[in-house]
């Protein structure tokens, strides 16, 4: 389902929100803000789960994950504790993301 066959409220919920569908993959598609990028699933009924968030890093596509009350960027093989605005850039997305597909 590319962008043009999104609902047109959705693709201008997803604009108006800065996000852009980037690619389209096994029945998920790709949307991407800056370094921020997450799979939804597609269905044969329309969009279905939302995936999990991910930040673009050095070391490649990590997760937040919390350790101990801190926030870390998890990628293969690493983890790099987050700053809070790496933090806000993936809870901001998500929270964006929720509402553009709603």
């Amino acid at each position: 389902m590319p962008e043009e066959t999104l609902p047109p409220e959705i693709q201008a919920r997803l604009r108006n929100h800065g996000i852009e569908v980037m690619a389209e993959a096994k029945g998920h598609l790709m949307l991407v803000r800056g370094e921020c990028m997450v799979l939804v699933e597609r269905t044969p009924a329309g969009l279905g789960s939302i995936g999990s968030t991910g930040l673009m890093t050095a070391g490649g596509l990590a997760f937040l994950v919390w350790r101990e009350g801190r926030a870390y960027l998890s990628a293969k093989g690493s983890a790099v504790e987050a700053s809070d605005a790496q933090v806000e850039a993936v809870r901001a997305f998500s929270a964006d993301v929720k509402t553009a597909l709603a």
